[in-house]
């Protein structure tokens, strides 16, 4: 499954964005089930950035943010995040899928 987190940070919060981001990336990298995990900047605006990781499963991607170290290192990046869905599956892993709310 892919995680896809994004970002919209002005250039006077990039500094202190980036180094969260790089504890995000260092973190989900050493969890189990990360297959790979990326920070990159959008080539058209400057303010756009994304967080994309790779994971075995959703259930090594969910395990992920279970603990106090999780919560220490991660909440204070994804309080910036764009309000977004950004959990992807293969479609016929998915099952069926209902929007939250119906």
């Amino acid at each position: 499954m892919l995680a896809v987190t994004r970002f919209r940070i002005p250039p006077v919060e990039q500094a202190s964005f980036l180094e969260g981001a790089r504890a995000a990336s260092d973190f989900y990298a050493t969890r189990p089930g990360c297959e790979a995990v990326e920070l990159l900047h959008n080539l058209d605006d400057p303010e756009l950035w994304v967080l994309v990781s790779r994971w075995a499963d959703v259930g090594s991607y969910r395990r992920a943010y279970n603990g106090y170290e999780a919560k220490m290192i991660l909440t204070p990046l994804l309080l910036r995040a764009i309000d977004e869905p950004g959990a992807y599956g293969r479609p016929g892993e998915v099952g069926r899928n209902i929007p939250r709310g119906v």
